[in-house]
């Protein structure tokens, strides 16, 4: 173990986050670039673009929770987290060099069919994503004891993924998609293989008092657990369709001049949402909910959300006004990448954290298949793609009165200071 492990210097803690930025970034990658090469590039309708990305939530399905279970019990090449975080690290820089060279990849199978092809790799891609996203968030926890150094690890997990993905859609903005991809490709894959040389894992994972954890039992509340769940992916149902279908609302509405000005609104867009998203977890949301709890403020948040798209729809007549809306969804955007994850860990088992988050994770896919395979039939029939919006708008609502189900848990006590207990 080197002596920046057993120091628990920052030098380590940045190391630590890479490869769950990797993870990010790639995704940030997919957010921005998928559905502007399938509508640019390879002429797709909305719909046919809804099924493209509607393989990746059909992998979050299978991967998340079978990677999560296998990971908490399995050792090898040195590692429990390690493998998984090497092997979905390469698919997905593999698959990022895909993506702009699906049709090159068409003609030289022979196949006829590009839907085909890009589903193959998007289900791929998110595969990849999945396998290692699960594992980059668990080994932070197996390699920082708990309390302050945990609690540290995962706020500088956020601040360098947050702050990447932000550079992700900047490099979009200002230097175009494929120029991203590329770029990427190099990012994942280093950020994914370069940090295993510096991380060592526990063979055995021990609580705070040294107890070896397979002898520290702990339960799940299901009641509580299942109304997060249903919470929760009210709000992707929102977030998923601003995601996927927002390029029909810029074409219609804003009326871009070029496929590469589409993708600049787009690209910037994305941005200042990720901007903001990055920024107010650490330094805003939670001495909020020092005050008032964190599920208070993931309520308030939604509802800034919810209002923002509701704003889109009557006042997004240009893009500085889009822009403008887009920074306040941010707010909503900070709350649902980093308050419910801390929330749902108080409710479940310690000993099976994989498993439970893979678990978690199907209130991200399964609302993201339901976007792709249901909605975007009625967002391509629409004559006014403002739908898309209301839509997102109203969900993001039917999420916070969901989420006043969910029950506030007390904090831990460390160092007389108050620490959330999924730290």
């Amino acid at each position: 173990m080197l002596e920046i492990q057993k120091k628990l210097t920052n030098t380590f803690y940045g190391i630590l986050a890479l490869p769950a930025t990797a993870m990010g970034f790639a995704l940030s990658i997919q957010i921005a670039a998928l559905s502007w090469l399938m509508r640019t590039q390879y002429n797709l309708d909305l719909h046919e673009i809804g099924f493209v990305w509607a393989a990746g939530p059909l992998a979050g399905i299978i991967g998340q929770p079978i990677v999560g279970l296998i990971s908490d019990n399995v050792w090898f090449w040195n590692g429990r987290r390690r493998p998984f975080i090497l092997v979905g690290g390469t698919l997905a820089a593999l698959m990022l060099f895909a993506l702009p060279n699906i049709g090159a990849i068409n003609d030289f199978l022979g196949i006829g069919n590009i839907i085909i092809v890009a589903v193959f790799v998007a289900l791929t891609l998110d595969l990849a994503i999945n396998i290692s996203f699960n594992p980059t968030r668990s080994i932070i926890a197996d390699v920082t004891p708990e309390g302050v150094p945990r609690t540290k690890g995962y706020t500088w997990m956020q601040t360098v993924s947050g702050s990447f993905g932000v550079l992700a859609y900047a490099i979009g903005a200002i230097f175009g998609n494929y120029f991203l991809i590329y770029f990427g490709v190099f990012l994942v894959l280093s950020f994914s293989i370069i940090p295993m040389f510096f991380i060592k894992e526990p063979r055995e994972l021990q609580n705070v008092s040294g107890q070896s954890i397979i002898d520290n039992k702990s339960t799940t509340d299901w009641n509580q657990f299942l109304k997060l769940l249903f919470a929760h992916s009210f709000s992707w149902i929102g977030v998923q369709t601003m995601f996927v279908y927002m390029i029909g609302f810029v074409e219609q509405r804003l009326n871009p001049a070029n496929n590469d000005e589409t993708g600049m609104i787009l690209s910037i867009s994305f941005l200042v949402l990720n901007a903001v998203g990055a920024l107010l977890p650490a330094f805003v949301l939670e001495p909020i909910t020092e005050r008032i709890g964190r599920v208070k403020t993931h309520i308030f948040s939604l509802l800034f959300m919810s209002a923002s798209y509701f704003g889109i729809v009557f006042l997004g007549n240009t893009k500085f006004l889009l822009w403008g809306m887009m920074a306040v969804a941010g707010i909503g955007w900070a709350a649902i990448v980093s308050l419910p994850f801390a929330i749902m860990s108080e409710k479940v088992n310690k000993n099976k954290m994989g498993l439970f988050m893979g678990i978690f994770n199907l209130s991200v896919v399964l609302p993201q298949l339901f976007v792709s395979l249901v909605l975007g039939y009625f967002i391509q029939q629409a004559e006014d793609k403002s739908l898309i919006f209301i839509i997102s708008s109203v969900t993001l609502l039917v999420s916070a009165l969901l989420w006043f189900l969910v029950k506030e848990e007390k904090s831990i006590v460390v160092n007389k200071k108050s620490f959330p207990s999924s730290h």
